[in-house]
């Protein structure tokens, strides 16, 4: 059974479950992380989504993960992409609410990433972006983010289960300002590189404050 969450914040169906964390030092900016699919038992928890959030905090950013409406202690009934968009809106109001004017980096694993990119990709609060393990090849409808005039990471491996490079590049091919990070040997799940995949996270959002 994991841990409840720290704090529930306001959403449009009620409530969402999330955990905020603060770095031991200075406070650089603020960070906000989207968990992967919630029918395909996506939570906060999730090992991918702990280590990006982790790689944040690192990097000095106040950083909250939330489980997705109908996950854990959250409201709300699973809606596929319209569902997830809403929530991450939800979640990244309550963000700016509470520290305004301050820098945002939005990251997202998987079903995380299309719903946090759609919301992240024209959001002036949010200066920078971070998809992990992008589902190209299930959703397909990446193309908003062909326009993006804000720095990405793309954060993928090459033996993804649910996106080959190949369908990867052939989306950041296209965006002018994308940076993308393969792993070897590496799956969907970042299974053995999971430190890797936090200090590359750290370390890129380092180079922006």
């Amino acid at each position: 059974m994991y841990p409840k969450g720290n704090l529930t914040i306001p959403a449009s169906h009620g409530q969402l479950e999330a955990i905020l964390k603060e770095p031991s030092g200075e406070r650089r900016g603020i960070g906000l992380v989207c968990h992967p699919h919630p029918l395909g038992g996506g939570t906060m928890h999730n090992k991918v989504v702990f280590r990006a959030a982790a790689g944040l905090i690192d990097a000095g950013l106040t950083t909250l993960r939330f489980n997705f409406r109908g996950v854990g202690s959250s409201t709300g009934e699973h809606n596929e992409i319209e569902g997830g968009v809403e929530d991450v809106r939800d979640a990244l109001d309550y963000m700016a609410g509470e520290y305004p004017g301050e820098d945002i980096t939005l990251a997202g694993f998987s079903f995380g990433s299309r719903t946090g990119m759609a919301i992240g990709v024209d959001d002036d609060r949010v200066k920078r972006l971070i998809s992990i393990g992008t589902p190209v090849e299930k959703y397909r409808d990446y193309d908003f983010l062909s326009a993006a005039e804000k720095p990405i990471l793309f954060v993928h491996g090459d033996q993804d289960e649910f996106c080959s490079v190949e369908s990867l590049r052939s989306l950041t091919d296209r965006i002018p300002h994308a940076e993308v990070v393969i792993f070897e040997n590496c799956g969907h799940f970042f299974d053995e590189h999971l430190n890797q995949l936090r200090d590359t996270i750290g370390d890129w959002v380092k180079r922006f404050i």
